[in-house]
């Protein structure tokens, strides 16, 4: 009775595992295309070199020019002017600001690179799924001599696996690079954020 129930529930389970399969497959064709947009559009705008970037930075007080000049990203250029665009603001204010925006960029890259991680981890799973719930159904027929269901049932095991680890590879290969161009970012960002800190310091003092 019980082996029943939960054979059931497993074949059950075969058509939403396979659906999900082909949600994270399209998710990580969907993420492998938002990289190739982010290589060819924001990081091939980059061209920062840090030591100039500093001595720049402490040269002209900070000024929005040599920001916009920078060859940051967009987004790390927001961050920077946001510092200067409040004078009146205390030197301990201001580095508290400073650090909420480190935050906020962080936790943006964070969140980008969750999806993909979140891929990899499931991909696997749930092609591991996708391989055993059809063995039942296999084995069964295999004992009554139905070879035609027994293919059947193997080759849908076969292409939940593939399914599976090829969302899982796509997704782990996008978590890497993203995490290696994010960190360079952050260190940039913060960097930077340092050097404008120090310049808006000595403006207020």
């Amino acid at each position: 009775m019980l082996s029943d129930t939960l054979r059931a529930i497993s074949n059950a389970l075969q058509t939403p595992v396979v659906a999900v399969l082909l949600l994270l497959m399209a998710a990580a064709l969907f993420m492998l295309g938002s990289l190739a947009v982010e290589a060819f559009t924001e990081r091939s705008r980059l061209s920062v070199k840090l030591p100039e970037l500093a001595d720049a930075l402490r040269e002209s007080g900070a000024s929005s020019e040599t920001i916009e000049n920078s060859g940051l990203l967009r987004r790390q250029k927001q961050a920077l002017l946001e510092l200067t665009r409040h004078p009146a603001l205390t030197p301990a204010m201001r580095e508290s600001l400073a650090v909420r925006l480190v935050a906020a960029e962080r936790s943006r890259f964070e969140s980008i690179v969750y999806i993909t991680d979140l891929i990899a981890r499931l991909g696997p799973m749930f092609g591991l799924l996708g391989t055993l719930i059809p063995l039942g159904p296999g084995i069964i027929a295999l004992g009554r001599g139905d070879t035609y269901t027994l293919s059947l049932s193997l080759l849908t095991a076969f292409d939940t696996t593939i399914a599976g680890l090829i969302s899982a590879a796509v997704a782990f290969v996008i978590s890497t690079v993203r995490k290696k161009w994010y960190a360079g970012y952050m260190s940039s960002l913060e960097m930077a954020m340092e050097c404008v800190l120090e310049a808006e310091n000595e403006k207020a003092l």
